[in-house]
């Protein structure tokens, strides 16, 4: 049962990375590295989310962790502006924020209503659903190779396979569907002439993640600032699987527990940014794993744990997965991106939007977030710190989202809803 734990991590786990590196302009073989230190990383995260380090960290749960898609598009941005120093220094910085701020965050657990949660977590989705295009058809739409039927066609066939599979599988075999996806495409971009796997013979059977392989952090301010933002979005994500999981095994969360949960994702954020990895979030697909299994073991999710940094630490399974074909990831992203937009939608279904300025806070939040996304240069004559907090999707929702929530408190709603 652990073993099927991380497979279900696996396929969301390695997208985080090659999306990454895909925007950031990383090689395969250092996008083989960032796919062995997310692993290995979010195993230690996994274990002690799992079993708890005494009073100080881990929720205690059956629950896996993974590399989040919040940090993605901050940490490309910084990436392109300051250099990977930068990312992995502002990374760390965010750790130790969200180290800090953990315990606060619980007690203050009323301030990220779903309201909140939900338009940050639609606009994650809607956003990231921007990055597949460009692994699928080229990331210039001006060139004459670009969007070639080839890549459409292996694309919309993973897309359908994936799609049927959810349809008409079900137990195990559906909660791996994406990572059976992603086999089939490649084996079909094989006779396509599509994939190339010449350098995996290149790549060691086992290495140990080196620290600090971009070389000495840096901190800029801005990049800094955005990270923290990230974090707190982490947090918000985390904290409502924590909550799902808590009802699942029935062991209702407590902020003292969350609190400890939350620690362990900024601890996540500090390991992370000195072994070139991610902040770690609960992943969803393995929520709904528990949930359908019932298994409500914690050292079932510990073994996982201890799988994935078993994984983490062998260079060639790495470099396999970042020579996959960019069409089948394009296509798999797809789905995956438009899931989380999904559950975001779900999400803000239950927040009651026809309930007084709901509607007013989500569509705010929608627009300032997507606002960068269908015009990447509107901030362009802004700070950089501006550029880099308002330019990222899921911080510029966030910030607008939480401020006309406070600015517009449920009880002055529910008034103007008895007025009119």
């Amino acid at each position: 049962m652990g073993l099927q734990h991380a497979l279900v991590m696996y396929a969301g786990a390695v997208a985080v990375p090659l999306v990454f590196g895909a925007g950031a302009g990383l090689d395969r073989e250092t996008v083989g590295v960032l796919i062995n230190a997310d692993m290995f990383v979010a195993g230690i995260i996994t274990v002690i989310q799992s079993l708890g380090v005494g009073r100080l960290l881990g929720v205690r749960l059956p629950l896996v962790t993974g590399g989040s898609f919040v940090c993605v598009t901050p940490m490309i941005m910084i990436a392109r502006q300051y250099g990977m120093p930068a990312v992995y220094g502002s990374m760390m910085a965010a750790g130790l924020f969200g180290l800090l701020l953990a315990v606060p965050f619980a007690r203050a657990l009323r301030l990220f209503p779903p309201l909140v949660s939900g338009v940050v977590i639609t606009v994650v989705g809607l956003a990231l659903i921007g990055t597949a295009p460009g692994m699928i058809a080229g990331q210039d739409p001006s060139a004459r190779s670009y969007a070639p039927a080839g890549h459409l066609a292996l694309a919309g066939a993973v897309v359908a396979f994936l799609v049927l599979l959810r349809r008409f599988t079900r137990g195990a075999l559906g909660q791996v569907s994406v990572l059976i996806a992603l086999v089939a495409g490649t084996l079909m971009a094989i006779p396509m002439g599509l994939a190339d796997f010449s350098g995996v013979g290149d790549s060691g059977w086992l290495g140990v993640v080196t620290p600090f392989r971009f070389g000495a952090p840096r901190f800029p301010p801005a990049g800094v600032v955005s990270m923290c933002v990230v974090m707190l979005v982490v947090f918000a994500e985390s904290t409502a699987q924590m909550i799902a999981v808590g009802e699942v095994v029935q062991r209702p969360l407590s902020d003292r527990a969350l609190g400890r949960g939350l620690a362990a994702d900024g601890l996540s954020g500090i390991l992370g940014g000195a072994m070139n990895a991610f902040p770690d979030t609960v992943f969803s697909g393995n929520v709904g794993l528990t949930i359908m299994t019932g298994m409500r073991s914690r050292a079932v999710t510990a073994v996982a744990g201890a799988m994935m940094m078993f994984l983490g630490t062998i260079p060639k399974l790495g470099a396999l997965i970042a020579a996959l074909p960019q069409p089948v990831v394009g296509g798999v992203s797809l789905m995956c991106f438009a899931t989380v937009a999904a559950v975001g939608i779900g999400i803000l279904r239950r927040a009651g939007l026809d309930h007084g300025d709901n509607l007013l806070i989500a569509a705010a939040a929608i627009g300032a977030g997507m606002l960068p996304v269908v015009a990447p240069r509107i901030y362009h004559r802004f700070p950089e710190w501006w550029q880099l907090v308002f330019g990222s999707p899921s911080t510029a929702a966030l910030i607008v989202a939480f401020a006309l929530n406070v600015l517009f408190p449920p009880g002055r709603r529910r008034l103007r809803e008895r007025e009119d």
